[in-house]
């Protein structure tokens, strides 16, 4: 299967020897951040730097005039040197021999909810989520489907993958984050993660509920979770259908989804008017709908009609892949992509020595490609067994 390994422009720049070190791990793609959110990344191997620390969500590469005289605008970035850090990266990596597709981080960012709070999430309680942009908001909407298009359309580009192209909720790794003292689960972590903003009340009003009586429900059955009695184990949707009533929870899913749709047909829409014939648009995606977060819910019979394929969260074990895989394969079309991601570093619970077993049991699940994260964090040791693995 072809692998792609994921990187950060800031992996490659500054690194005379970092491309061809990628390039020989068997890898034939690589897939690098143009726009990405907030975080601290460990460089084991750069000759400058050990840690990165980029301080907010921020594009890799100038941005362009679109963006002249508009309130909700990417945020450019001053951590790596050079004014396109983005192109630089490629253009060596493209030097070695591999294809790169940009990577494209769209509905989180903690910083634009900080300086526009009106267009984050807002929870049950009338918290908001400022790294979880609403994307029921007409002008998120269109301020991700025209960063779409500039991310992802990058020189030297064949193809893109979209994450958080969806709902953003309640999880988040944030700094410091101290948020796991109730075991939430599933289900209750949906209820957390709808949102309450003036448009998602009319939304689901749209589908026939009160919004204040349906804000006093989620509370009402967040009671008990919080008080320390865990929602029984099962499938996660039973779950919110019994914290929330089977009708009411349906009707929250119907506006969510629709919204999520919307949004990511815009998207992918805005992507091919601003690519050349044959670029490449994949999504993030969890096949369970009412998921929030990197990997968004989508419904796979309708999404693999709009997009070229998904890439699809597989390092867990051989049911939670099944739970994942399946679904997809069941709706694939003769040219879909079904991408296994697979996290390869073994600090952050990945598993690079069962690589080769774990793209087996993929494939046989009808996986036709692989994605490792991330070939700038892991170890040398985590390389060595990744190359083993495509390479023999």
């Amino acid at each position: 299967m072809k692998a792609s390994a994921f990187l950060y422009p800031w992996d490659v720049v500054g690194d005379p020897r970092a491309a061809e070190r990628v390039a020989s791990l068997g890898v034939r793609q690589v897939t690098l951040a143009s726009a990405y959110h907030s975080t601290r990344a460990l460089t084991p191997r750069h000759p400058r730097h050990r840690i990165v620390t980029a301080r907010h969500a921020a594009v890799l590469y100038p941005p362009g005039p679109r963006w002249k005289d508009r309130a909700l605008a990417p945020y450019r970035q001053d951590w790596v040197a050079g004014d396109d850090p983005f192109g630089e990266a490629a253009g060596a990596l493209v030097d070695a021999g591999l294809e790169v597709h940009s990577w494209v981080v769209l509905a989180h960012n903690s910083r634009l909810g900080d300086e526009h709070p009106a267009t984050s999430v807002v929870n049950a309680y009338g918290d908001r989520y400022p790294w979880a942009p609403c994307v029921a908001r007409p002008e998120i909407r269109e301020y991700l489907s025209d960063l779409a298009a500039e991310a992802a359309v990058r020189p030297g580009t064949r193809g893109t993958e979209l994450e958080s192209l969806g709902w953003y909720g309640l999880a988040h790794l944030h700094a410091h984050d101290k948020i796991a003292g109730v075991g939430l689960g599933g289900a209750a972590q949906y209820l957390m993660s709808l949102c309450f903003c003036e448009a998602c009340r009319a939304g689901y009003a749209d589908e026939g509920l009160d919004p204040a009586a349906l804000g006093e429900a989620v509370r009402g059955a967040l009671d008990p979770v919080f008080a320390g009695r865990p929602v029984p184990p099962g499938d996660e949707w039973a779950g919110v259908e019994r914290l929330l009533g089977a009708e009411r929870a349906a009707a929250t899913l119907r506006f969510r989804t629709r919204v999520a749709r919307e949004l990511q047909e815009a998207c992918i829409d805005a992507v091919r008017v601003a690519a050349d014939p044959g670029f490449q648009v994949l999504l993030h995606a969890d096949p369970a709908a009412h998921r929030c977060g990197a990997n968004a819910g989508v419904d796979p019979a309708h999404i693999l009609g709009e997009a070229d394929g998904l890439v699809l969260p597989c390092t867990g074990d051989d049911p939670a892949r099944e739970a994942v895989l399946a679904p997809c394969a069941a709706h694939r079309r003769p040219d879909s992509v079904l991408a296994a991601n697979f996290a390869v570093v073994s600090g952050m619970g990945g598993r690079p020595a069962t690589l080769a077993a774990d793209m087996a049991h993929a494939a046989s699940l009808g996986a036709t490609e692989v994605r490792l994260y991330h070939a700038g964090l892991a170890s040398d040791a985590d390389l060595a067994l990744v190359r083993r693995a495509l390479t023999g």
